[in-house]
């Protein structure tokens, strides 16, 4: 099947796809998603695609794309309207990381500006006196929030490879702020769910809710002056009107008023790092996903190095075969990560034998292919010598060959709960991230060791796995999701779903997902896998749970012929796909 038949409108029966088109200049054609009716078909475009998880981020992109900027400048401008719109997840008050490509240089960069222990940070400062973790002290907490890197890693993207100033990205921001926006179902629902713990804190209350202490309702103007005024001094001051001066007052005051630890020192020390991205071969496909201190690339490429070597097209998208063996090999990957995965600054990560195919082999030869592996009889492997729920992710291309993949996070749903009082923003809780204790799982269930345990300054694990794939140079697949420890298999399955199963991109996204993290020894499932497929499973050994959905992964497929298509996850209403 050829890559036009994948990723347009041939799959799938030529099923309708509900789009909005407008004229967009002379020769524009402006094509949108509409998060209503069928969509297994995908947005098309020629000049530039923007897939976000807010409909008015992804106008705000598509904007300066379409008045000649490049896919650095739409993606610092759509993570700064996020911010604006989407507080729950999208942030200035927490970290990421974004993959960069090139197709005109050939280079593939990552910019890891993933949050940073305070310095005043020990490695026991969640234990009680018998040395047990007192788990909220970690999450709800202002000693749950590290330095945040978001502010200072977009603009080094901007300044390292965007063409707008940081003041025109950060204008159609400033404006939602000030001027408010009309409040979608979604965010009244998300502020709802977490009413009770989001008024325990005066500055929240003060941001949330309305003055008589109600919930806002669908259809409201949401208007966050105080936020306004925090990116109008990042605009005027760049870098230094958020690590210093007022806002970075505003911050300290913060952690003073409520017992945390982050300093004027350690805003002011703040830096974002450009690292080389982690590079596999699946076949025939160049995988570029994000390094350590994120496990999402380092365990993509090794579940893909593993699974290579079965003929997963043969058995099928979502058949008990094919689960078997995606779950076995996943089972692998997190019990590696548990050992291994650290900040590489401040431990050795044996990242070349963890993705090496040599490795991925003598794990492969562990899989019974008829029956389960108990998680209790695997343990982390012996590669050669020497990683949110509310996560939000966006993938942005341009008609100039630059792709760019983008996740960021204030860790759970709204962080920590706490705004900082008259800077209209959210600590995060990443510290929770780290292993308080190491062997005890953290929110996710995920369980870490010693080289994640905690240290002043350094940057603490994560999932968040934005990934690009090329194919002979050029850029093919452009994805990532939120989700906690589901990232790195959401991603995993979206690029399997295209690369094995040849579904056009918005197939891809749609298909029902399935997890394994090593411990607890489940496959989680969505909705959507069939009951004789779970019997299947159970019968080689499994425990299959049906949970929630899992992710909202935003994709875009890059044609042979320079199209455009564009995935938005109907897993989160908000999410939209447009491009010109």
């Amino acid at each position: 099947m050829s890559m036009m038949d994948r990723s347009g409108a041939k799959m799938l029966g030529a099923m309708a796809l509900f789009t909005s088109i407008t004229l967009s200049g002379a020769a524009n054609v402006r094509a949108e998603a509409i998060l209503e009716g069928d969509r297994s078909v995908p947005v098309e475009a020629r000049n530039g695609m923007v897939v976000t998880s807010h409909y008015l981020a992804t106008d705000e992109a598509l904007r300066v794309l379409e008045e000649g900027g490049n896919a650095i400048d739409a993606a610092v401008t759509a993570a700064f309207a996020l911010a604006v719109t989407q507080p729950r997840s999208g942030n200035i008050g927490g970290g990421g990381f974004m993959l960069v490509s090139s197709e005109e240089s050939g280079e593939v960069n990552a910019i890891d500006y993933r949050e940073t222990a305070p310095a005043a940070a020990s490695r026991d400062m969640y234990l009680d006196e018998n040395g047990e973790v007192v788990t909220d002290r970690s999450r709800f907490t202002h000693k749950a929030a590290g330095v945040p890197g978001t502010v200072a890693g977009l603009a080094l993207a901007l300044d390292k490879y965007g063409t707008i100033s940081l003041k025109e990205a950060l204008a159609p921001a400033i404006k939602l702020a000030d001027e408010g926006f009309v409040i979608p179902p979604r965010f009244a629902q998300g502020i709802e769910s977490q009413a009770e713990r989001l008024k325990q804190f005066e500055s929240s209350r003060t941001v949330f809710f309305k003055q008589d202490g109600s919930l806002y309702q669908a259809g409201e103007l949401f208007v966050q002056k105080d936020l306004a005024a925090t990116l109008k001094r990042i605009a005027e001051q760049g870098v230094k009107g958020f690590y210093e001066g007022e806002t970075a007052d505003l911050i300290v005051a913060e952690m003073q008023r409520g017992g945390g630890l982050t300093t004027h020192e350690d805003l002011k020390n703040y830096q974002p790092v450009i690292r080389k991205p982690v590079h596999g071969n699946y076949r025939g496909y160049d995988i570029y996903s994000m390094s350590p201190p994120s496990s999402g690339g380092t365990h993509i490429v090794q579940i893909l190095n593993i699974l290579e070597g079965f003929p997963i097209s043969d058995s099928g998208l979502n058949s008990a075969k094919t689960i078997h063996l995606m779950a076995e090999a996943m089972k692998r990957a997190y019990a590696d990560r548990s050992e291994y995965l650290g900040d590489t600054d401040f431990v050795d990560v044996p990242l070349k034998g963890l993705t090496s195919t040599d490795y991925a082999a003598s794990l492969r030869q562990q899989i019974d292919p008829e029956q389960a592996t108990p998680s209790v009889e695997i343990k982390p492997g012996n590669p050669a010598p020497y990683e949110s729920n509310e996560t939000t992710h966006f993938s942005i291309v341009d008609k100039y060959g630059n792709a760019v993949s983008n996740t960021y996070t204030i860790n759970f749903s709204y962080g920590s709960h706490i705004v900082v009082d008259g800077a209209g923003f959210l600590l995060n809780n990443e510290m929770d991230d780290f292993s308080a204790k190491p062997g005890v799982p953290n929110a996710y269930g995920l369980i870490g060791g010693e080289a994640n345990k905690i240290e002043p300054n350094k940057r603490m694990l994560s999932s968040m796995s934005p990934t690009i794939v090329k194919k002979e140079g050029k850029n093919f697949i452009v994805t990532g999701s939120p989700g906690g420890s589901r990232i790195i298999t959401t991603t995993l399955q979206v690029l399997m779903n295209v690369i094995d199963h040849n579904l056009n991109i918005q197939a891809a996204v749609n298909a029902p997902r399935i997890h394994h993290q090593w411990v607890p020894d489940e496959i989680r499932i969505e909705q959507g896998i069939s009951p004789d497929t779970i019997k299947l499973l159970e019968g080689m050994g499994h425990t299959v749970v049906q949970k929630t959905a899992m992710g909202a992964i935003q994709s875009i497929m890059v044609g042979e012929d320079g199209t455009f298509y564009g995935g938005a996850d109907p897993r989160r209403s908000t999410s939209s796909a447009k491009g010109y």
